[in-house]
């Protein structure tokens, strides 16, 4: 196991000593889920002087949350064309800049100053499968000139130089892109919700919830709550008392594994330093620890061991990079996030007082802490920028028939992303093999042009032929075409 994922583990045992409730309490805030978004609203509200407390079922980030890569972008997992054409120009644009803002929030916590040892680092590389040139003149115009997004296009050559693998074409850099480690990340965040002055609970799920009046109920095992407002942060996991809530989301699996050592060879083939993506979303990796490979490729949507796909995970980089050989997999990851219909996370009150952030798989961690900051001001100073997200509305993700659709839509992108590269890279090589002999038919016509051949040593030239008799001119007979009009 890596230096950085055996100093997490040792932050981690430091917590086994988990405050339940085991008293009644009164709060302003209780915040069901102890996860990015959950810890982020009450980090953002216990900050302006909420009294905050946060119920987690198990530990803190025990799930997806305390297993993310660490990548910190603006945007959503809805592409920007497909936003703008869903809510209109100006609130697709509204939209992202509170992504960028949430982008932010990560950036002021993540300091070694509040994070010892978070070791953030800059840029993010979205590379494309396919030759997608036009299309990235394009979304870069869109991302600097009307979403104020710094970002930079890659042609093919220098995605190459950077990345030693035919598999990618064009890409996007993200300059002010960053990356951190999510475990980190996610317990530094508990760190300092809890200085500032919120009580974090473990151990403690929640059996019943009574949104009903102004001070809301909730009960736990050992102990009653009460509070103003609830925000639901428990993701896919808020079980039985707000099944219906849960079951508005898709729940999938990702799996990532980390590699053993790869000495120097590693910054030979990928010389980038921070993250990557691929335009698909199927593959997504950075080098750790000085030089493992960490990498995030399966996804189901069913629960499974993640050492059952560290085969999948090794086969993945062997594919991308074989120059690496046949990689050791020293460590697997994952957690379930909870995907919506509509790509869009769910962020908002449903009633007075009842509050959700969920929905944030594949959107980043920006958008987690978008909504921790939009939520807690919403509550505490009436903004209602949260209504950006009205037209995403809670719709049933179809239960064990949207499962098996998710995974067999999964499978068939994979597939499509797989065929669709295959067909770039066919042609490629086919422009190449075009090039090469145009360019040796060009040399050959040049060659044949300079002047006269010599004849092979030892061969006398032929004698020039004599010149053929010039035949006098004829008067042409005129003809009457009469017949032919």
């Amino acid at each position: 196991m890596s230096e950085t994922f055996t100093s997490v583990s040792q932050e981690e045992a430091g917590f086994r000593e988990r405050a339940r409730l085991s008293f009644d309490l009164d709060a302003d805030i209780c915040v069901i889920g102890a996860g990015l978004a959950g810890l982020s609203i009450a980090l953002e509200a216990a900050r302006l002087g909420a009294s905050v407390a946060v119920l987690e079922g198990r530990h803190i980030g025990w799930n997806a949350s305390g297993n993310q890569l660490g990548t910190v972008m603006p945007g959503f997992a809805l592409p920007l064309a497909e936003l703008i054409e869903r809510i209109g120009f100006e609130d697709a644009r509204e939209l992202w800049t509170l992504s960028k803002e949430g982008a932010e929030f990560v950036r002021a916590n993540a300091t070694e100053e509040n994070m010892p040892g978070i070791g953030p680092t800059d840029g993010v590389l979205e590379v494309s499968n396919v030759d997608a040139g036009d299309r990235l003149i394009s979304r870069l115009q869109m991302l600097n000139e009307d979403f104020d997004t710094e970002a930079e296009g890659w042609q093919v050559d220098r995605v190459r130089a950077a990345l030693k693998t035919d598999r990618y074409f064009h890409g996007v850099y993200y300059p002010k892109a960053f990356q951190v480690d999510g475990r980190k990340y996610v317990h530094g965040l508990a760190a300092l919700a809890r200085r500032a002055g919120a009580r974090i609970f473990e151990d403690t799920p929640v059996v019943s919830i009574d949104h009903s009046g102004i001070r809301k109920r909730i009960v736990t095992p050992s102990a009653r709550l009460r509070a103003t407002h609830i925000v639901l942060a428990g993701n896919i996991h808020l079980g039985a008392p707000l099944r219906r809530l849960s079951e508005t989301l898709l729940p999938v699996w990702r799996y990532a594994g980390i590699t053993a050592p790869l000495g120097e060879r590693v910054h030979e083939i990928i010389a980038f330093k921070g993250s990557v993506m691929d335009s698909d979303g199927v593959d997504h990796f950075r080098i750790v620890d000085g030089d493992r490979l960490m990498w995030e490729s399966p996804e189901t949507t069913w629960a499974a061991r993640p050492q059952r796909f560290a085969g999948s995970v090794r086969r993945r980089i062997r594919s991308i990079f074989p120059q690496l050989g046949n990689v050791e997999i020293t460590d697997m990851f994952g957690g379930a996030t909870g995907q919506t219909v509509h790509g869009m996370p769910q962020i908002g009150q449903l009633r007075k007082g009842l509050w959700v952030a969920s929905g944030f798989g594949r959107q980043g961690m920006n958008t987690s802490a978008m909504a921790g900051q939009m939520i807690a001001r919403s509550i505490l100073w009436g903004d209602e920028r949260w209504k950006l997200f009205s037209p995403f509305e809670l719709v049933w993700a179809g239960g064990t028939t949207g499962r098996v659709a998710g995974q067999l839509v999964g499978i068939w992108g994979r597939a499509s992303s797989a065929a669709a590269g295959s067909l770039a890279r066919y042609r490629e090589r086919a422009r190449v093999k075009d090039r090469e002999r145009e360019a040796r038919l060009a040399e050959a016509n040049r060659a044949a042009g300079t002047g006269p051949r010599r004849p092979p040593p030892g061969v006398r030239p032929r004698p020039a032929p004599p010149p053929k008799p010039v035949a006098e001119a004829v008067e042409p007979v005129p003809q009457d075409d009469s017949a032919s009009r």
